[in-house]
């Protein structure tokens, strides 16, 4: 296996063409900032893709080439096709691809299938501040950061999140409206492994934050398909004389 991280960045990218605000934040989109940030590093070469793109961007071909997928969606989760949403999970299950959910992707048809569950949870925008506590600092997606992040604007999400237990929860948020979120959850999930983040609003300058791109470096790292001992099925010969 390559050392290369081959990371592909997919992006609904309808918020920054619909709300000026979130267009002015993000003139070329978020994932063209998310993919500004990984590309700084040369261990991980970075693709973008969008919901609009033939086949939303996601070919056999592409995710066949792709170690790691971050996933950034919000009003537009049901033109997902069945048939994408079913390769990007195989992708993972099967194939050992790492898949990153980020924000409002919390409702995206990977992410449900992959957990099962509603994934539903509160929420609210009003611009309040989040501190990101870091709950699991001996965790890699922890590596490098503080006790804790601070964002000063951004849209809460409320506990309680309908997801399965995590493997791990990395980071804690409270929000100044008095609410608790846990905003850095893992997963197994077959061959691969799933990471849930969730800051990264769509009218807020998150993915700029230079602790937020460590953290998503990390998560990138960590998610990256891991060389193990080759999967057999079917008869096989006794490796013993019986």
């Amino acid at each position: 296996m390559s050392d290369t991280i081959r990371v592909t960045v997919w992006n609904e990218y309808r918020d920054e063409l619909r709300i000026p605000l979130s267009g002015e934040v993000y003139p070329d989109g978020m994932h063209a900032v998310i993919a500004d940030g990984l590309s700084a590093h040369a261990d991980i070469e970075v693709r973008t893709a969008t919901l609009d793109e033939p086949e939303h961007g996601l070919t056999e071909e592409v995710l066949a080439n792709t170690d790691v997928l971050t996933w950034w969606a919000h009003v537009a989760n049901g033109e997902v096709s069945d048939e994408v949403s079913r390769r990007v999970c195989d992708r993972v299950v099967l194939g050992g691809m790492g898949l990153i959910v980020l924000h409002s992707a919390h409702f995206s048809k990977p992410f449900k299938q992959l957990m099962g569950t509603s994934c539903n949870l509160k929420w609210r925008e009003a611009g309040e501040k989040e501190r990101l506590w870091v709950i699991e600092p001996g965790h890699p997606i922890a590596q490098g950061l503080g006790e804790y992040v601070e964002l000063p604007e951004t849209e809460m999400y409320g506990e309680r999140f309908d997801v399965p237990q995590p493997d791990a929860t990395v980071f804690t948020s409270w929000f100044a409206g008095g609410e608790v979120f846990r905003s850095g959850c893992c997963w197994q999930r077959g061959r691969g492994k799933v990471f849930y983040f969730r800051p990264g609003h769509e009218t807020y300058p998150i993915f700029y934050e230079p602790e937020i791109r460590q953290i998503l470096t990390n998560a990138v790292r960590w998610a990256a398909p891991v060389a193990g001992a080759e999967t057999r099925y079917g008869n096989v010969r006794p490796l013993e004389d019986i």
